[in-house]
This record gives structure tokens, sequence and C-alpha cells, in this order.
């Protein structure tokens, strides 16, 4: 059976600490669950850890493939599983999956081996916390998005290390739609094409947003405004997000991000918003009514002329803070990039990727600035 390049550097890698970098779909993540859930099978006694930076973020990525291999296999036991405490015992061995967000966690026991997915979420305590507490292999893999970062300079020149990039040509599962998706990025974008397509370093000079920060709390002073919906399904998530304000800039704390959910979905796991409002997208008038039948209190977004750029501007004129929970959103901030012609001008148009969370931050951070005194969502 052929599988991933992935799968073969880990079985085969004698390094305590292994880096995978690499571009999208090229199987990393997926390798990696395979490998360890094989190191299981030949071990006993051991605890794994299997780590991002947030938990919905785990659950939707390195979970969900974790249990995938498992059913796969016919090796699943739900009376092995304990789902509230995010553990499953396989052939004698305590797979843990913890989130970087959950402190208790992360300075708690020690663990044999650890797994960090989209290590480039993490900043450098999150990785220390978690180095000092595991005796055994360190396994981390990400995409290169960020021209600087902690994984470069701290990870990369240790002595114990070993290094391995890999691209979607490296996956042989992966369906001829998707290698021409990937392949297009050749001519989005130069730098999605570095990062994504190539697994290279990316650079950051026509990033859009550049002067936010992040925050573990919401600081005092900070009122909740309203929040900000960009619907998705299929291939696009459905995104949601909180909008905080003191009155001179903004915070945003990342609510939801996922696809597949229907109009009724989105309601249920949004109802805990109760009359707060909640800026949607206007593309979608006939969801927006749909939620609205529900019982949300949905507004439309309104988008004039040039109304993406004129928000980014607006934003970029504010003090802008984001919760360290918030995965998708700080993900998609280091990757909104200016267009760039053939000739690496940066235009003054912004690549439509990576736009999601910052769809929803946008329609609710500007709704205000034009609707100063809005009343409630009327039909008709």
């Amino acid at each position: 059976m052929t599988l991933a390049k992935t799968y073969y550097q880990v079985k085969e890698s004698k390094a305590r600490v292994q880096v995978h970098q690499g571009g999208t779909r090229s199987g990393k993540t997926y390798s990696i669950l395979t490998a360890l859930i094989e190191l299981c099978f030949h071990n006993r006694g051991q605890v794994v850890t299997i780590a991002r930076k947030t938990f919905p973020a785990l659950r939707a990525s390195a979970m969900r493939d974790f249990f995938e291999i498992l059913n796969r296999e016919g090796i699943y036991n739900p009376d092995l599983h304990n789902k509230s405490e995010a553990t499953y015992q396989l052939f004698g061995n305590l797979v843990e999956f913890i989130s970087v967000d959950q402190p208790q966690k992360v300075r708690g026991r020690k663990r044999n081996v650890l797994f960090i997915n989209e290590a480039n979420e993490l900043n450098l305590e999150d990785w220390r916390q978690l180095l000092f507490r595991t005796t055994g292999k360190i396994l981390i893999d990400y995409n290169p998005s960020d021209e600087f970062h902690w994984i470069y300079d701290q990870v990369l020149t240790r002595d114990d290390v070993e290094f391995f990039q890999t691209t979607y040509k490296d996956n042989p599962f992966l369906e001829a739609q998707v290698v021409q998706e990937i392949e297009r990025l050749r001519e989005v974008d130069e730098n999605f094409w570095r990062v994504y397509g190539l697994g290279e370093r990316g650079t950051s000079r026509s990033t859009v947003f550049t002067h936010w920060k992040e925050t573990t709390e919401i600081p005092e002073g900070y009122k909740l405004v309203n929040y900000g919906l960009d619907f998705g399904f299929t291939n696009d998530p459905t995104a949601v997000v909180a909008c905080y304000s003191d009155g001179r800039g903004f915070l945003f704390d990342e609510k939801l991000f996922r696809t597949g959910l229907s109009n009724r979905e989105i309601y249920q796991l949004c109802k805990e918003f109760g009359s707060v409002p909640v800026i949607a997208d206007s593309s979608e008038p006939k969801s927006i009514h749909e939620l609205h039948g529900y019982g949300m209190n949905v507004h439309p977004a309104r988008k004039g002329p040039d109304s993406v750029r004129a928000g980014i501007q607006f934003l970029q004129s504010k003090p802008l803070l984001v919760t360290s929970s918030s995965a998708n959103l700080i993900k998609e901030l280091r990757n909104y990039k200016w267009r760039e012609d053939k000739n690496g001008k940066v235009l003054n148009e912004p690549v439509d990727m990576f736009n999601h969370t910052l769809d929803a931050m946008r329609y609710a951070a500007t709704f205000n600035q034009s609707n100063p005194n809005f009343g409630k969502y009327s039909i008709g």
C-alpha cells in the first residue's frame, strides 16, 4: 500500500524533534497520525499528546482525522473513547487531545510523545511549556505562511531536529480537481503559490493587516457591539466573529468556523447571542430571511461601491485586538494579502482568499458607521 511521503519520513527518522513543513494537502497531518497509531500498536503504557492552539480547530482537523483512521481500520471502540476528557485508550496507550489555550493541560502531566498540529499558531511560550513536559519524540507540522517565526529561530536551529518539506505532489491520494485548484494558485498569487503550492516560507510585504495584536482576555472598557456572519457551506466555512469596542478601536473574538452548516444549525449554534445584532453577508438575503424567521436579530451588511477596500481602510485606521483563542481569524490575518502583478507590484485590491472571518469582522465593525441608529430587521 502506497502512503503519502510524510508517513515514511516519520517512520524512518531517528531525531527527537521532527519538523514537517509543507504546502496544502501534502498529507502531513494524516500521515503523522497514521504513524502514531502504529507506534501505539507496537508499544504499551505511552502517553501520546496531540495538540493545537484551540480545541474547536483541533476537533475539526487532527482529531477528526485520527478517528477516521481508526474507523477505516476497524479498530475504533466507543468504550475506549472518553469524549468528555478528549482521550482514547489505544492498544494500552493513552492518546489525549489538548488545546494550548487550556493552561492546566499544557502545564499538567508529562507525556512520552507530542504532536503539535499547525504549530505556527502557537507562541514561543506555548512551545516551551509543551517541550519541557515531553520525554520522548516531538513532531510538529505547519504551512510556512509566516516570513518570520520562532519555529525558524528556536526549533530549526536545534541539533536534535530533522526537517522535512513536502507538497501536494507528495500525496498520491489527491483528486485531479484538487490538484488543479492548488496549481491555479500560480496565477492567483505568487506568495500563496510559494507557501501552499511549494511548501516554502512566505513573505509578508503585501499583508493587508499588520497592526493587530493578540490578547488573552477582553480588557476592561470593551463592550460587545454585535456579531459578524459570513455564510459558507461546502468548500467555504460559515464564520462568525464577535465585535467589541472601547470607543476607539475594536476587539474580535472568533465564535464559529465550520463547513456544512444549514441555516437552522447556524441558528442553533448562535442562539446564545440573544438580542445582540448579527450583521450578515447581504449577498444571501434568503438565508438572512430564514435566520430571522428562527428568531435571530440579523441584519444585512451594507455593501456599497468599493465596500471591501473602504472597510479595510476603516479597520486599518483603528487599533485592533484579537483573542488568542481565535485560531482561524489569526491565520487569516496572517495570510490576507494585497494582490500583486506579474512584476511584484502590490495592487490596491486584496486576493479573494483567507477572508471568511475577515469578511465577518468587516461586516460587524463597519455596520454602525453607516447605520448609527439602525432598528430591528424587518421583512419586505
